[in-house]
């Protein structure tokens, strides 16, 4: 009997844990898998070279437009200049091309009135010829020269059409190096590199005399603004928490004073493999009752956060659903 009676009561301490547990976590959600973040931008140079300036040091915080890093312009200078020349190369082609078009221009009007004329003076030979007041070899005279006139306005024209076609070359290749002249511009400028937006740069490494390669990462700026809290909530608890509900947090880099918060979001998605595409965040799952719950980041903005919050800090987060 009093076997039986240590098992039931065994049994019912059991039942009765459970039952607190489920009651308390119906009405209060805690943990403390969180962290702090806010948004760590990787500014890469648009352009390759030697480094030859670095403006900041690191931890030091920034405004956006501050100079970051300098590149040895140089190199890019001397693809402007050359550029500079092949444009004013173009240009005086440009004006040679127009010179030559007026003066086919000219030439064509010239053969046009020859042309006139030449037709007058056949037609008055053939008139003449009719009544015998001129020779046969008169006319042949005037239709040789009518179709001389006929020929050179044919050829003049033709001149002022390939005329034409090569100043519409010239004035394509002016277009193209006024373009090349853009990018060479354009990469000049970006041999100076600015600070994207207010931050704090971290770990920086950069040093004067390396090479800075076009779209590697060389420096990361944590934003200044954008601070949030991510909390990995076990499943079994987001189904209560609303967007825009209260939260109170605890940050490790300053214990003992709770801040008040408000949730932003809930993960829709998590990768159930650690290695899977970074679109969908990987939370390691953790033990409770010998079934691996899994966890789910909810994201809370503190209500009035502190000055020296410090990104991947932890935190520990209570919901009150």
């Amino acid at each position: 009997m009093a076997r039986r009676t240590r098992i039931a009561l065994i049994a019912g301490a059991i039942v009765a844990t459970f039952a607190l547990y489920e009651g308390v976590a119906s009405v209060v959600a805690y943990t403390d898998d969180a962290f702090v973040r806010s948004d760590l931008v990787a500014v890469a140079p648009q352009v390759s070279g030697r480094i030859i300036a670095v403006h900041v040091v690191d931890n030091q915080w920034v405004k956006a437009g501050d100079p970051l890093i300098e590149i040895d312009p140089a190199p890019f200078q001397l693809v402007v200049d050359e550029r500079a020349a092949k444009i004013d190369e173009a240009k005086a082609q440009v004006e040679v091309d127009r010179d030559s078009i007026a003066t086919a221009d000219a030439a064509v009007k010239s053969a046009t009135s020859s042309l006139a004329l030449a037709r007058i003076t056949q037609r008055r030979a053939v008139a003449l010829a009719q009544v015998d007041d001129v020779s046969q070899a008169a006319i042949d005279r005037a239709n040789d020269a009518l179709s001389r006139a006929e020929a050179a306005l044919s050829s003049a024209q033709a001149a002022v059409d390939a005329t034409t076609a090569t100043a519409a070359m010239h004035e394509a290749s002016l277009r193209q190096a006024k373009a090349e002249m853009a990018t060479a511009e354009w990469r000049l400028e970006r041999t100076k590199i600015p600070t994207p937006m207010d931050g704090a740069i971290n770990n920086l490494t950069v040093r004067v005399g390396d090479t800075a390669t076009e779209n590697e990462p060389l420096i990361g700026v944590i934003a200044a603004t954008g601070w949030r809290i991510i909390a990995n909530y076990k499943q079994d608890y987001i189904r209560h928490f609303k967007i825009g509900g209260r939260a109170w947090v605890w940050l490790d880099s300053e214990p003992w004073r709770l801040r008040r918060a408000l949730i932003r979001g809930v993960a829709r998605g998590i990768s159930r493999d650690v290695e899977a595409d970074k679109l969908l965040p990987y939370v390691a799952p953790t033990t409770d009752w010998i079934r691996l719950q899994r966890r789910f980041p909810v994201t809370l903005t503190l209500v009035d956060p502190p000055t020296d919050l410090y990104m991947g800090a932890d935190a520990r987060v209570v919901i009150f659903p």
